[in-house]
């Protein structure tokens, strides 16, 4: 089984077109074998962002960690009007990711990076669907790596599913921040988190 988090350049190519409607605004991605959520958007990734899109944090820059063909952060760049920055460890899904950059018209760059190790900067909004698949340690190094590349008084937003470790990670990360669930929709838990010392 190819898992959306690993690199096979042997994988065949079967390109689609997945065209999507968010709070009004159009947007098509070019999808491909080897991707997260190849055919569709996410249930889970459509609710993180319309939870983000409702409460409108204050931001200027975001990263959107683990990004796939880029949803999340192609959706919220435009519809925010900020700029972001898109990573995954998956080079299809960055080159996707870039493709759609462009073909949506969005200030945005997407780059190869392992979780965070490749990111330098702080941002004032970190969002992530965070791949269970690749196991648990690599979800919480995820999360708590976000929480050490945001700005002062910047927010973490993730989405889980309860049954796939929503509560664990809530008490991870409770000792170092104030934890809010947003959202329950079908199954899966939207998620804030900032630093206490801000």
């Amino acid at each position: 089984m190819e898992h959306y988090f690993t690199n096979n350049e042997n994988l065949r190519s079967e390109l689609r077109t997945i065209k999507y409607v968010v709070n009004g605004v159009p947007f098509s991605f070019t999808s491909d074998n080897g991707v997260f959520s190849k055919d569709e958007i996410d249930v889970g990734s459509l609710a993180l962002v319309n939870a983000v899109i409702k409460y409108n944090p204050q931001c200027k820059k975001l990263l959107d960690v683990g990004c796939g063909y880029g949803f999340i952060g192609i959706s919220l760049a435009k519809i925010l009007n900020v700029t972001a920055d898109m990573v995954d460890v998956n080079n299809r899904a960055i080159h996707l990711a870039n493709i759609n950059i462009r073909n949506n018209k969005v200030d945005a760059n997407a780059f190869y990076s392992d979780a965070l190790d490749n990111i330098t900067n702080k941002y004032d909004l970190i969002v992530t669907n965070p791949p269970i698949r690749a196991g648990k340690k690599v979800v919480n190094k995820i999360l708590l790596d976000s929480l050490k590349h945001l700005n002062d008084f910047g927010e973490l937003w993730f989405v889980i599913r309860k049954n796939q470790g929503a509560k664990s990670a809530i008490e991870l990360l409770k000792p170092m921040s104030f934890v809010e669930i947003i959202k329950r929709e079908k199954g899966f838990y939207v998620i804030k988190a900032k630093n206490i010392d801000n």
